[in-house]
């Protein structure tokens, strides 16, 4: 069992950077694939970007590409995503999530199992 926990939303404008940081508890966290999701108004939660546990493989949404990075600490069992150069349409609520290794499937388009809170993320014109 793993619990996730954001912090590191905000408003921030155009062309401005965050970082988001992801809390998780648990002896397992190492094994586990981490992801971010986000979600907007009106549309579906879509993955951003994950990192598997080893952190040597990790994937973006294209839209992301060049401006977020994934990055993992096993040690401190922390997960965080740095975004840059923010637009507007980077405005969601961003989730950490965990997939359990024994999951069948890819990372990208399989079942993630653990969920945090989210956080809000708001990128002004």
């Amino acid at each position: 069992q793993v619990q996730l926990v954001e912090s590191g939303g905000g408003l921030v404008q155009t062309g401005g950077s965050l970082r988001l940081s992801c809390a998780a508890s648990g002896r397992t966290f190492s094994t586990y694939t981490m992801g971010w999701f986000r979600q907007a108004p009106g549309k579906e939660r879509e993955l951003v970007a994950a990192i598997t546990w080893s952190g040597k493989s990790a994937y973006y949404t294209d839209s992301v590409k060049g401006r977020f990075t994934i990055s993992r600490d096993n040690a401190k069992n922390m997960v965080y995503l740095q975004m840059n150069t923010l637009k507007p349409d980077d405005t969601a609520v961003y989730y950490c999530a965990g997939r359990d290794p024994s999951n069948s499937g890819n990372y990208i388009t399989g079942r993630y199992d653990y969920w945090g809170q989210g956080t809000q993320v708001t990128v002004s014109s």
